[in-house]
């Protein structure tokens, strides 16, 4: 079987990378707008909490508690025909979205609702007695708080989702999983492997850097 060399299996690196950003940032797109839509309820509905509602906090986080415990693979593999009925294909960059959005949302959701249980109840209090409206105590107490925790909660949600685009290219969603597994392991050609395990820890090193200076702008204002 002919191998290409690192070199030479270049280009195509460089389109399953941009496979890659694709699918990951439109995940974490709507990783971030639901994620953070369902921890707030989460975090509002719970004991203690500016609404709580017992029966939609325990069933609601136990239908968290059940996606995040699927493995991501068997979740990818469960989401098929509702891939497909989203989508209209099961497989490539645009139809691994959904599941990894799926697979993502619930661990952000509880990322979201512990950062936001670390807001100091005083700060929440002292906006009730201003007159804030639930909306308002959200939007400017709340979030504006737990901001540091977000965006550090944020960054290992990306990372985590990179790790997701790599499972989903075992059954053809694109990106450099697909690539390596390509290229690399069916070939055997453990030089394009290992470039590809390479270029994956990089945008992992750039992600987490970036995610860990902003956090620490955000913690010296503070």
């Amino acid at each position: 079987m002919n191998q290409k060399s690192p070199v030479e299996a270049l280009p195509e690196l460089l389109a399953a990378l941009a496979e890659t950003g694709w699918m990951c940032s439109i995940a974490f797109l709507a990783t971030v707008v639901f994620g953070i839509a369902c921890g707030v309820a989460l975090r509002l509905t719970a004991p203690g909490g500016l609404r709580p509602h017992r029966a939609f906090y325990q069933v609601f986080g136990a239908i968290i508690n059940v996606v995040r415990s699927l493995p991501f693979l068997i979740l990818l593999i469960a989401l098929i025909p509702v891939t497909r009925w989203i989508v209209g294909t099961a497989y490539g960059p645009t139809a691994a979205i959904v599941p990894l959005a799926l697979g993502a949302i619930p661990f952000f959701a509880r990322v979201v609702e512990n950062a936001l249980l670390e807001i100091p109840q005083g700060k929440i209090e002292a906006a009730q007695v201003m007159g804030a409206s639930t909306r308002q105590i959200v939007w400017k107490v709340m979030l504006p708080e737990a901001l540091p925790g977000l965006v550090a909660g944020a960054t290992l949600t990306f990372v985590m989702l990179i790790g997701y685009s790599a499972m989903a290219g075992t059954i053809g969603g694109g990106g450099v999983g697909d690539f390596a597994i390509r290229y690399g392991y069916q070939r055997f050609n453990t030089p394009v492997l290992l470039l590809s395990i390479a270029a994956l820890v990089l945008i992992v090193q750039a992600i987490q850097t970036t995610g860990d200076l902003i956090v620490r702008s955000l913690s010296h204002r503070r």
